[in-house]
């Protein structure tokens, strides 16, 4: 039997997606411009946030295996790049938003409510796949947790709440996977079941700790001699590197983390990031800097989407109620302030040091090209 010629719009469904803008009337031809405009950038939307789910799911489970092979790490980076892109494609829609008239938008407001943007299961779901801490959510401020606010008007599982339960039941996050990747990074040579690790990791910990506070004992120095500044600046400035260099100690130390038992863990995953940046020029560790720098990229870049959405709604409507009943555009504030996953390599940022001037390893032919075991 031939095989049935295919076509672009049988293979893109052209039709059934040209049907799918006109909300919850039973035809688009009664709505304005702006309301099909709404709908169709907020489509636009899910669809790329589909996109995102699939790469950050290639991501995990690649970092799942208990030995992830180095021939996957360019493929783990496209993956992240691309999640780093969609986000920023996804904020400059806010640009066709912003065209509407806040009176324009008004004129159909009303039709949302009570739905939000908070209930994008997809959205939701991207949070959990990264590994966001369920105490740190943003509270919309009436329900008891932010899958009640996915419940249909009953009160029982909507589609999107069902999809978010599945995402949460569905293992291990993203977060989960590459921190524990990175704790088996082997640090000067040693790895985690090797008999002195502990101490070889305290040991490239102290020089961190020793090398930054070289570095900024020799600028509160260059500062004075350079700058005409008085004694109180002088000591002013000496107290906010004091300051930076005691948060470095207790990052350094995880005494931030409260379950001692966990401490160690936390550590050497930590040290494993200062490691891998202070070194990244070293063949084996190069990949491993480029999905570090990968994974910032891709949740600065969903973290300006957060803070774009939010000026295009304050822009257009102000500070209103959001038609959800949240806060509106506090709400969206606090989200692009306070969510972040990779919190650990956000931190580390502060404690990097000049290539000549930062903790080098000596072993450096551990993780050269020759290697074959790493």
């Amino acid at each position: 039997m031939a095989r049935r010629k295919n076509t672009y719009w049988d293979y893109i469904k052209v039709e059934e997606l040209l049907a799918l803008q006109r909300g919850t009337a039973d035809s688009e031809d009664g709505l304005s411009n702006d309301e099909v405009r709404f709908i169709v950038v907020h489509q636009i939307d899910e669809l790329w946030f589909k996109i995102v789910l699939r790469e950050l799911e290639s991501v995990r489970d690649l970092f799942e295996q208990s030995r992830v092979p180095e021939t996957t790490l360019a493929q783990t980076c496209a993956s992240l790049s691309r999640v780093a892109l969609v986000f920023e494609l996804a904020a400059n829609h806010f640009k066709l938003m912003e065209t509407m008239r806040t009176q324009d938008y008004l004129s159909f407001r009303d039709k949302l409510a009570p739905a939000s943007g908070f209930q994008s299961a997809q959205l939701r779901e991207i949070e959990i796949l990264l590994g966001l801490n369920p105490e740190e959510r943003v509270s919309l401020g009436h329900e008891a947790s932010f899958l009640d606010a996915l419940k249909d008007e009953t009160g029982g599982s909507s589609p999107a709440h069902a999809r978010v339960e599945r995402r949460i039941a569905g293992g291990v996050s993203v977060k989960d996977a590459i921190y524990r990747w990175l704790y088996r990074t082997p640090i000067d040579g040693s790895s985690p079941e090797s008999p002195n690790d502990a101490e070889v990791v305290d040991a490239f910990l102290d020089q961190c700790y020793a090398c930054e506070t070289e570095v900024k004992e020799t600028l509160i120095e260059e500062t004075a001699a350079t700058q005409a500044i008085t004694d109180e600046d002088i000591s002013r400035l000496r107290q906010r590197y004091e300051s930076e260099l005691a948060n470095s100690r207790a990052y350094l130390r995880a005494e931030d983390i409260p379950t001692i038992e966990d401490r160690p863990r936390v550590k050497r995953m930590r040290a494993a990031i200062l490691f891998i940046e202070s070194n990244r020029e070293l063949p084996l560790l190069s990949w491993p800097g480029e999905i570090i720098d990968g994974l910032i990229a891709a949740e600065q870049s969903m973290i300006i989407f957060r803070q774009r959405h939010a000026r295009m709604v304050e822009r257009v409507i102000g500070r209103r109620v959001g038609t959800g009943g949240s806060s509106g555009v506090d709400y969206l504030d606090r989200t692009g302030l306070e969510y972040r996953v990779f919190k650990e390599i956000w931190a580390a940022r502060t404690m990097l040091l000049p290539p000549t001037r930062g903790p080098q390893t000596t072993q450096h032919d551990f993780y050269g090209l020759a290697r074959k075991d790493s």
